[in-house]
């Protein structure tokens, strides 16, 4: 469960990559392996979700050759950055709207 949750963090994939872990077969058969994960009787468990996509990512030759640069995975780590700051944002919204909702229909009745 850790293992494939730290698969989300984009700075520790290139930490892999620079210790060559994605050259090893061995390696890439159990990143396959590990997509098992993603079968809702597991996935449950799972507090960052994101990792399953890094983790299909991972199943490409050219993301963990990209992923070994620096600059790539720094722009990774920006756009989930972005990415949940926009969504708490939207969340938030989205949620003042429903109690205004939900407080208008019970002035309603």
């Amino acid at each position: 469960l850790e293992f494939v949750q730290c698969l989300g963090n984009p700075n520790y994939l290139n930490f892999l990559a620079q210790q060559g872990c994605f050259d090893k077969p061995e390696f890439i058969n159990y990143l396959a392996y590990l997509k098992y994960w993603k079968e809702p009787a597991y996935s449950k468990y799972l507090l960052f979700p994101y990792c399953l996509h890094m983790l299909d990512l991972l199943q490409s030759p050219e993301f963990r050759r990209e992923i070994a640069r620096a600059p790539s995975a720094r722009f990774i780590d920006d756009q989930v950055l972005l990415h949940w700051q926009s969504y708490l944002r939207k969340r938030s919204e989205l949620i003042s709207k429903h109690i205004e909702e939900l407080g208008a229909s019970a002035n309603s009745v």
